[in-house]
């Protein structure tokens, strides 16, 4: 794979990485690939156990760095501790992104030499993304976009290297899930988190559960409507236990990044 070649010239003039990782498969990609490139000595992956993680996801990030020998750091970052995060305006990743690099920034203090690294492809400068601005403002690393890779060659590579993740469906953080100017709380992310376990469990692997007050909202893929129709009583019960009054379902069907459109409008 010409991609792949052009990775390995990249990272032979990385002196170090501490990769900014979140479980999905752009950043476990790059994590896999520094640790490949350049030992275990001389990379890091650093994850954020905060509260728009996805536990689930948490724990699949620690399997991965364990089953392909790459040294991971768990840190806490506060963001949602930060009113200019948790009222969620509409460039609440910036601030997010912002809180994570400054932490990571620190980091770098142990190794000054070392590059920050994030799993930003080429694609995503094609989407609504404020994380960039703050990647940029840090001056973070991107080699998958350096090297014009699409996601669906990311997705190539990692198969090509037997990653257990390279058909994992994107799994943004939880506060994606809340509409914008709609405060961001933990109990609000561990509602939707928990929802969407439900829908896990009754066999929607691609799903989103958004968060509008009493409501909950949920979209799945439109060619599972039927199915979705199918244990709607089911469904409806076990979220309506978790604290929503109501149980809503989006016939349009599953589309990421659909509270975005409020900011296209």
């Amino acid at each position: 794979m010409e991609s792949l070649k052009r990775l390995e010239a990249w990272f032979a003039d990385c002196p170090g990485a501490l990769v900014a990782f979140s479980g999905g498969v752009d950043s476990s990609l790059v994590a896999f690939l520094a640790r490949h490139h350049l030992g275990s000595g001389r990379a890091q992956a650093v994850i954020s156990a905060s509260a728009s993680l996805k536990l689930s996801d948490l724990e699949e990030a620690k399997s991965f760095a364990r089953r392909h020998d790459i040294r991971l750091r768990i840190i806490a970052t506060d963001e949602i501790t930060n009113p200019d995060y948790f009222k969620n305006p509409t460039n609440r990743c910036y601030f997010c992104k912002h809180t994570l690099y400054d932490e990571l920034d620190e980091l770098r203090r142990e190794q000054p030499d070392w590059w920050v690294l994030n799993g930003t492809n080429a694609d995503d400068f094609g989407d609504y993304r404020p994380g960039l601005t703050a990647a940029a403002e840090f001056s973070v690393r991107s080699p998958l976009a350096d090297c014009g890779l699409s996601k669906q060659e990311v997705r190539e590579a990692a198969e090509h290297f037997s990653l257990q993740c390279w058909n994992k469906p994107a799994s943004p953080c939880l506060s994606s899930r809340v509409p914008y100017g709609e405060e961001i709380t933990v109990q609000k992310l561990r509602q939707i988190e928990d929802a969407e376990a439900v829908l896990q469990a009754a066999g929607f692997p691609v799903s989103r559960v958004r968060h509008y007050g009493v409501t909950a909202r949920v979209e799945v893929p439109a060619g599972d409507w039927e199915q979705l129709m199918s244990a709607r009583g089911e469904i409806t019960a076990s979220i309506r236990s978790l604290g929503f009054e109501e149980v809503e379902f989006d016939e349009e069907g599953f589309v990421s990044g659909k509270l975005n459109r409020v900011i296209q409008a």
